[in-house]
């Protein structure tokens, strides 16, 4: 099948930025692939692990491939949430008040150690990430395009956090781990850093414009009206399943549906196949759930009754058992 040049050259750009990042994070590409998916998506980004498994260098390594304006946030339980979306101050020579913009306000924003801020700071993202705008002192000031937030937290059994709230937990498209790396990768990354950090060796290969244009194509993927019905019945399956107290909202199957998108463009087609869903079932849905009572020895979050959900929703074209 012959796929639109558009599709070719947009899956191009995006390689591009792969390989870039890879240059910083060894081994690690499945999850660079995610964050790559989140971003042409017009989604957020939610890197979730231990410390110093490359958190940080991943959401650096990325904003700085993409050329765009970057600020970073590191999140303390003193921060005020004036320090993150700006602040009004009082111009004694024009007898006015002007808008001082926060971090926030940039084309890529890494909120580092959110966890470690109180949930009222936390709250200070919604209206951002979600509208795309900041309200300070009753005047909208709209984020510039692209607007990419890229957080990172340690687990919250870790001393001195906060769990995120339900509703900053749903703003995020994708939730994803790194890992720790095999000894092989592990010997690599001390040979790359004997000297310098990769990070100061890369540049950026594409412009803001590209991951704009990334962004719109995207959207033209075709999508079949029964992988549509599939997103949507494993979305429903969430709702209903015993170890799940919450399941998720229509925001998770508009976010399956664009990533799914996202990951038929990386792999050069210009349709959905259900094995796109399935692979971002649980960095898409898991962390919009909450656990029972009763689901909750199987773990802190949502991956088991995620798996099950995979395995007893129908897949469009499959045969009954398989």
């Amino acid at each position: 099948m012959k796929v639109d040049s558009t599709i070719t050259e947009a899956q191009q750009l995006a390689e591009k930025i792969i390989q870039n990042v890879e240059k910083v994070i060894v081994g690690k590409r499945e999850a660079v692939q995610l964050a790559v998916i989140a971003l042409i998506s017009q989604g957020h980004l939610l890197i979730e692990d231990a410390p110093g498994v490359g958190k940080t260098m991943l959401a650096r390594s990325l904003a700085k491939s993409i050329n765009c304006s970057f600020k970073r946030i590191q999140f303390t339980p003193d921060m005020l949430p004036g320090d993150i979306t700006g602040v009004s101050i009082y111009n004694q020579k024009t007898s006015d008040f002007e808008f001082r913009p926060g971090p926030i306000v940039a084309q890529v924003v890494l909120a580092d150690e959110i966890n470690r801020a109180t949930p009222k700071v936390q709250s200070a993202l919604l209206e951002a990430m979600e509208e795309r705008q900041i309200t300070v002192d009753g005047v909208t000031h709209k984020m510039p395009s692209p607007f990419h937030v890229l957080a990172t937290q340690n687990p919250i059994e870790y001393e001195g956090t906060f769990p995120l709230p339900e509703a900053q937990l749903d703003r995020f498209m994708l939730r994803i781990n790194i890992g720790y790396p095999a000894p092989s990768e592990e010997i690599d990354i001390v040979e790359r850093q004997q000297y310098v950090h990769p990070i100061e060796q890369i540049d950026h290969v594409v412009d803001a414009s590209d991951v704009l244009m990334l962004q719109e194509t995207v959207k033209k993927i075709y999508v079949d009206d029964l992988v549509k019905q599939y997103i949507v019945s494993l979305v429903e399956a969430t709702r209903h399943h015993p170890s799940i107290f919450l399941g998720s909202s229509p925001r998770g199957s508009l976010a399956l549906f664009r990533t799914a998108q996202a990951r038929a463009l990386l792999q050069g087609r210009d349709f959905i196949l259900p094995d796109d869903v399935k692979a971002l079932v649980e960095p898409a849905l898991a962390h919009r759930t909450l656990l029972s009572s009763t689901g909750q020895p199987q773990g802190r979050d949502s991956r088991a009754p995620i798996a099950e959900i995979l395995e007893t929703v129908p897949v469009p074209g499959a045969l009954p058992g398989r």
